[in-house]
């Protein structure tokens, strides 16, 4: 069974930086899309950023110059790297590989003023 666990959030002052780390359980080459998506309270969750297997990446205009996406396969990881965090940046985090819609559990990621 494939499993998605991320980790690496927590509280940070506003222009702060964070680094997000999702492990796939098994072989993250079986996901030829990985995304990080977010959650505020009473929000849809929104894609933040996706990759694909070829490393191209794409990025939610509110993150673009601020956030980067990678991928290391051979750690089955994929990571978001947070710079210039603001408080509006405050969600759960997800990660998400397709094909098959796989979700992690999500890590709280929470900027302060």
């Amino acid at each position: 069974q494939v499993q998605l666990v991320e980790s690496g959030g927590g509280l940070v002052q506003a222009g702060g930086s964070l680094r997000l780390s999702c492990v796939v359980s098994g072989n993250i080459i079986r996901f030829s899309t990985m995304g990080w998506y977010r959650q505020a309270p009473g929000k849809q969750r929104d894609l933040v950023a996706g990759i694909t297997s070829g490393g191209s990446t794409n990025y939610a205009d509110s993150v673009k110059g601020r956030f980067t996406i990678s991928r290391e396969n051979a750690k089955n990881t994929v990571y978001l790297q947070m710079n210039s965090l603001k408080p509006e940046d405050t969600a759960v985090y997800y990660c998400k590989g397709n094909p098959g819609g796989y979700w992690g559990q999500g890590t709280q990621v929470t900027v302060s003023s």
